[in-house]
C-alpha cells in the first residue's frame, strides 16, 4: 500500500519525452526552490538534472554504451549522471520541463489564492 508521502511524492512527478527517450521527473518542491536554488544564486544544469530527473523507460544498454544491448537498463543516479554528462542535446530540454513543471505548479498556486471564496 501506498503511504500518504509517497502518493505526495508521485503527484510531483512526471513523464517527458526528449529525444526519443523517456524520462520521469520530480517537479521542486516550494521548500527546495527557496531555499537551495533562489538564496544560491545560479544553479548548475547538472545539478538540477541530478536532483529532478528520477526514472527513465526504454533506456537500453545499447543507448548508454556502443556495443550495448537492446536489453533495458534500470534507472541508476549515477548511471544517469555519467551517461547525460555527454548528452548535450538533453540538457536543456530536461532542465527546461524540470524549470517548467515548478513555474506551473507556482501559477496554479497563484490563481488558486486569487480566487474569491465561496460563501
Amino acid at each position: 500500500m501506498q503511504s500518504l508521502i509517497d502518493k505526495i511524492r508521485k503527484a510531483r512527478e512526471k513523464t517527458v519525452k526528449v529525444e526519443g527517450h523517456s524520462f520521469t521527473i520530480r517537479r521542486p518542491t516550494d521548500m527546495e526552490m527557496a531555499e537551495v536554488y533562489l538564496n544560491k544564486g545560479e544553479v548548475m544544469q547538472s545539478d538540477i538534472l541530478h536532483s529532478f530527473v528520477i526514472g527513465w523507460d526504454g533506456i537500453t544498454e545499447l543507448d548508454v554504451i556502443p556495443g550495448g544491448t537492446a536489453e533495458p537498463v534500470a534507472f541508476n543516479i549515477a548511471l544517469f549522471d555519467e551517461w547525460i554528462a555527454d548528452k548535450p542535446a538533453l540538457w536543456s530540454p530536461l532542465v527546461s520541463a524540470i524549470t517548467g513543471s515548478y513555474a506551473d505548479h507556482a501559477e496554479q498556486i497563484s490563481v488558486a489564492e486569487k480566487k474569491p471564496e465561496a460563501g
